[in-house]
């Protein structure tokens, strides 16, 4: 199924009294690019969330926030630096005798000096975190997913419209270049006869002629490989893995095969067809480059 290289996905659970959130979230890019946020303490997940991910999306540059807090813990400690208490106790008293103030130093005065304290946890369990973020993960990355199925269900119509319409103008142009020839042909002995007037006109010499211009504005072998092309196109759509640079590929022969049509091109209305075709190849350009 062809995904769209933008997404976004957000879960949240309780788990093993921990409360987790992730949000994921991604946009375009030529290959994979992956950046975490995670809190201090869970650093280690960040190379197991990347790897987890690129195992479930190949291209995009990727964001993931990851939230846990603890709810309830008796891993936790908090120690003094008494020191640097008595310090602050002893700095107030000075400070309430030189100025003449009154000492009113209370404990809840004193522990707004954060830097009293130290607060220490536990070593946290890496492979239990683990478990329980991969969980909530998985959910995240359900809506990511599923949401860059439906963007690239969008890509996929609009893309098979526009190769629908260059097919309509290659068909022209088959049914059209034909008829160039004879009109040249026609011109030309209509041409030798104004000129030469009753002089006796060569027709191998006019039947070259026109060969040689038939040959020079013989667009077919270039029309059915652009039908080729867009008919594997159509195959790539129901591809079940990312063929977002397949097709960027291919979309370059597209176009090389509607310039070569171009600059074969005698006829006005053949021109304007190709100049329809190189606009809607250069919109399903831009479209496959948001596709996985």
């Amino acid at each position: 199924m062809i995904r769209s290289m933008t997404g976004y996905g957000r879960a949240q659970a309780l788990s093993q009294g921990m409360s987790i959130s992730v949000e994921i979230k991604s946009v375009n890019h030529r290959y994979f690019e992956f950046y975490s946020k995670t809190p201090r303490a869970y650093g280690f997940l960040d190379e197991k969330l990347k790897n987890y991910v690129q195992s479930r999306v190949a291209r995009g540059k990727i964001e993931c926030f990851v939230l846990i807090e603890a709810l309830e813990t008796d891993d936790c400690t908090v120690e003094i630096n008494h020191s640097l208490a008595r310090g602050y106790v002893n700095a107030f008293k000075e400070l309430a005798e030189r100025y003449s103030l009154r000492n009113d130093t209370t404990v809840s005065s004193l522990a707004k000096n954060h830097d009293i304290f130290s607060v220490h946890m536990q070593e946290a369990d890496e492979e239990k975190v683990w478990s329980c973020v991969k969980e909530v993960l998985d959910k995240a990355l359900e809506s990511f997913i599923s949401m860059r199925e439906r963007e690239g269900e969008k890509l996929k119509a609009d893309i098979l419209s526009r190769c629908d319409t260059i097919l309509s103008d290659v068909a022209f142009i088959e049914e059209r270049s034909p008829q160039t020839v004879e009109e040249y042909n026609a011109k030309l002995l209509e041409r030798m006869k104004s000129i030469l007037g009753e002089v006796q006109i060569d027709e191998q010499r006019i039947l070259t002629e026109a060969a040689i211009y038939a040959d020079k504005v013989a667009v077919a072998e270039e029309t059915v490989r652009l039908r080729s092309h867009i008919s594997q196109m159509h195959e790539f759509m129901e591809s079940k893995t990312a063929i977002g640079k397949k097709m960027d590929f291919l979309v370059q022969e597209f176009n090389r095969e509607a310039n070569t049509i171009g600059s074969k091109a005698q006829d006005v209305a053949i021109a304007k067809k190709v100049i329809n075709i190189k606009a809607e190849i250069e919109k399903i350009r831009e479209q496959v480059q948001n596709i996985e």
